[in-house]
């Protein structure tokens, strides 16, 4: 009985998703002011309802209610609880409601935090929130119900969930990721209401600016966790693949930095209207299409959903829809939109139209790479694949031109900045960053390397600017703490973000330089050395896990003749799905990690032992938390608490 109330209560969400994309867009036109008010309590109505569904598939796990074909498939009786819980999005079906969940959840979110805005534009949004609501709800109620039944005969147990997901990562990653996904949903909503209400001033812009930040938090913050969870899940310390559907992330990700920055000039400057809607268009539409590729099944990945084509054309007749009918509304009427003020090639607006273009050519080479080889072997040319060697080669000369510019960035103002300011600013910064960075690989290493160099230097740029440009905000101060409270929150984000690329240029220079990996024969007694650490390896014994048995090894660590720490790696025996799973051990630290994982067992009591030595690895989790919590931190602005009026231009405003 519990599944069947789920599939009604997803009905009647599909059909409140009809009513919120017509009736207060009606309202709109008819210019009836109850009807556009009907839109935050259809909002309502469309999260209840999937949240009551989402609350029935939970509780058919809990209860192991293996008539449900979903749960039969992702459960077992023997799964411990968190694993239970987190089964509900450990496949597509429930992944889908937990998408089609946060998708509502950021429609009422909207309707409840947006009234400042008038009537008749927050009408348009929820409208246009409501048609795509349409799409994924009726995407789960044809292709894809997480409440079918094995009826009449169902298994007595479960086929357990997959053990690679039975992991802390299952619980915090996807809803994480999925927040960002379906946020860039309530920026293309703010975009499509502005094209449709043709009022493309820069008031739109400060609407959407806060929402926009949250949603690519959220996303960055997901990145991160599944760069971490990449990293110690599949046993080989890999903490990033360029893998498809990793860049399926990555490209929404690129692009709405972008729109963030954007946003930021057309917001106090009024420029760039018409490219922060594209920009707005194309964030949306990648996370659409990183749906698509996950789901249709027309990739091979570690992280994709088995699916079937089925389900991959409906995406895809919907990712046709939405991309075609907001480009051809986009082309209707945007020609007559004009910039309200003008700027010279030394100022902000310069600077961050340059970095708009540098991260939409990364992530269209990130599209390229990723549809080629589909492409390729579509039209017959037989399967290739297109890896870390491509991606860097465009990647690194592109992010450190751009960081670069981001060093600049913080010393020049709105509209027009003067040389001479710009130089007496950054000359020293330069010169300490170029010197430190040329010295760091012969104190850290064994000599010098470029590649060092330029990841240091850059790096030591972008934190000597920002904190000489934080500290020069307190030279004519009366007080320090009354100039603490005067900055903007606004501006402490923007600082922690910038930080926070500082941080994960370091991590990624030196834990791509300086790792050390060793894959060795070993029996109970034999020690290696890598990097300086030993490693004794003192035998294998068993263990039963929850419902699993493992063979979990003893590493003793040493640095010189103390021991620093004891690893305990696994080789896992799922029963259920007769499945084995390394489960590698590491001896974690600020500036370094320890990373050991058992391989196979080899002839005469020996197992293969893989150690890794990491430097700096965890400041790529760091750097990247920190530019989730910068923007974060912006959305606490103060003038996102007032009253939404169209902000001024003048060139006053420098936050």
């Amino acid at each position: 009985m519990i599944p069947e109330i789920g599939e009604f209560s997803l009905i009647l969400a599909f059909c409140f998703s009809i009513l919120l994309a017509i009736v207060p867009m009606y309202g709109t036109i008819v210019k009836n002011e109850l009807w556009m008010h009907y839109g935050q309590s259809m909002a309502r109505a469309q999260f209840f309802f999937v949240m009551v569904s989402f609350i029935c598939l939970g509780y058919a796990f809990a209860t192991d209610d293996f008539s449900v074909a979903y749960v039969a498939n992702h459960s077992n009786s023997q799964l411990p609880a968190q694993y239970k819980l987190s089964a509900i999005w450990g496949g597509h079906e429930g992944s889908l409601l937990l998408w089609a969940l946060i998708l509502t959840g950021w429609t009422l979110a909207v309707s409840i935090f947006s009234k400042d805005l008038p009537l008749d534009m927050l009408a348009r949004v929820l409208s246009v929130m409501g048609m795509v609501s349409i799409g994924f709800i009726l995407f789960l109620l044809l292709t894809s119900s997480p409440f079918e039944r094995y009826l009449p005969r169902f298994p007595a147990d479960g086929a357990d969930l997959n053990p690679l997901l039975q992991d802390f990562g299952l619980i915090v990653h996807p809803p994480m990721l999925y927040m960002g996904y379906v946020g860039f949903s309530v920026a293309f909503a703010f975009a499509i209401a502005a094209l449709l209400s043709g009022r493309l001033d820069a008031a739109w812009a400060r609407w959407a600016r806060p929402w926009t930040n949250v949603a690519w938090a959220f996303l960055a913050m997901g990145i991160t966790l599944g760069s971490w969870w990449a990293y110690y899940e599949l046993g080989w310390g890999g903490w990033w693949f360029w893998d498809p559907v990793e860049n399926a992330s990555l490209m929404p990700w690129l692009v709405g930095t972008a729109l963030v920055h954007s946003l930021a000039a057309t917001e106090k400057r009024g420029v760039f209207k018409s490219w922060t809607l594209l920009l707005a268009i194309f964030a949306f539409s990648l996370s659409l299409l990183g749906t698509f590729l996950v789901r249709s099944g027309v990739l091979t990945s570690v992280h994709a959903f088995a699916s079937d084509p089925e389900r991959g054309l409906f995406i895809l007749i919907f990712l046709a829809i939405t991309i075609g009918g907001s480009l051809t509304l986009f082309a209707i009427k945007v020609p007559n939109v004009q910039s309200e003020s003008r700027f010279s090639w030394l100022s902000r607006e310069t600077l961050i139209l340059i970095n708009n273009v540098f991260l939409t050519v990364m992530a269209m080479t990130v599209l390229l790479g990723t549809l080629y080889p589909l492409l390729v072997d579509a039209l017959g040319g037989g399967k290739i694949s297109v890896g870390p060697p491509y991606f860097n080669a465009v990647f690194v000369p592109i992010m450190s031109l751009m960081a670069i510019g981001l060093g600049i960035s913080v010393t020049v103002r709105w509209r027009d900045t003067p040389l001479d300011r710009i130089i007496k600013a950054i000359w020293k910064p330069a010169l300490a960053s170029i010197l430190i960075g040329a010295v760091f690989p012969f104190i850290y290493g064994s000599g010098f390397d470029f590649s060092v160099f330029l990841g240091i230097a850059i790096s030591l740029w972008i934190l000597l600017t920002i904190s000489l440009e934080f500290i020069s905000k307190f030279k004519h101060a009366d007080s320090i703490f009354t100039k603490l409270k005067q900055l903007t929150m606004s501006y402490y984000g923007m600082m922690l973000a910038h930080a926070g690329v500082a941080v994960v240029a370091i991590g990624i220079t030196l834990v791509s330089v300086y790792s050390e990996e060793r894959d060795i024969r070993m029996v109970a007694g034999d020690k290696a050395t890598v990097a300086g650490y030993e490693f004794e390896f003192k035998g294998v014994q068993k263990v039963q896990g929850a419902n699993y048995t493992a063979d979990r090894g003893q590493i003793i660590v040493r640095d010189g003749k103390n021991v620093i720490s004891t690893l305990n790696p696994e080789k896992r025996h799922y029963s259920v799905k007769n499945n084995m799973m390394t489960e590698a051990d590491i001896d974690q630290g600020f500036f370094r990690d320890l990373f050991v994982a058992m391989g196979e067992p080899l002839d005469g009591d020996a197992w293969a032992i893989r150690i890794h030595y990491k430097p700096f690895v965890r400041w790529l989790w760091y750097g990247g938390t920190l530019m989730a919590l910068g923007g974060l931190v912006t959305v606490a602005d103060k003038r996102y608490r007032r009253k939404k009026t169209i902000p001024a231009t003048n060139e006053a405003s420098h936050a």
